[in-house]
């Protein structure tokens, strides 16, 4: 399941994985939101509501793309959070990873600011 998230500056490619939450973000696209920033992580509201999978953990890799069920949000890692030791990037409390960014440079992300507006949307 093939995405692509766009912002006023950078687009973002990305592909989904087969689980439930993964169906559930692809199933509720396209979404249009604005975007929070928490160090070097992105977040959006997103209307999916799903429960923590048993793979769900807080610290994940830089490209990959998290629901937390808190907000809920979706997410996307591209370095350190504010609670990170080192250059992993953490969660606030666990994520179900469901997807991973597929674009050559994650920093490009590091240059979109709070607020800003994004859409996600399929790819064909």
């Amino acid at each position: 399941m093939k995405i692509i998230i766009k912002f006023a500056s950078v687009n973002a490619e990305a592909e989904l994985f087969n689980t439930p939450t993964g169906r559930a973000i692809y199933d509720a696209l396209p979404i249009r939101e604005n975007v929070n920033r928490w160090g070097e992580e992105i977040y959006f509201g997103v209307g999916v509501h799903s429960p923590l999978e048993p793979e769900a953990k807080a610290e994940v890799a830089v490209g990959d793309l998290a629901y937390w069920p808190n907000m809920p949000a979706f997410c996307i890692f591209f370095g350190p959070t504010p609670v990170s030791s080192g250059e992993n990037p953490v969660a606030a409390s666990p994520v179900n990873v469901f997807g991973r960014l597929t674009m050559s440079d994650p920093d490009k992300l590091t240059q979109i600011p709070d607020g800003e507006n994004l859409t996600v949307e399929k790819v064909d």
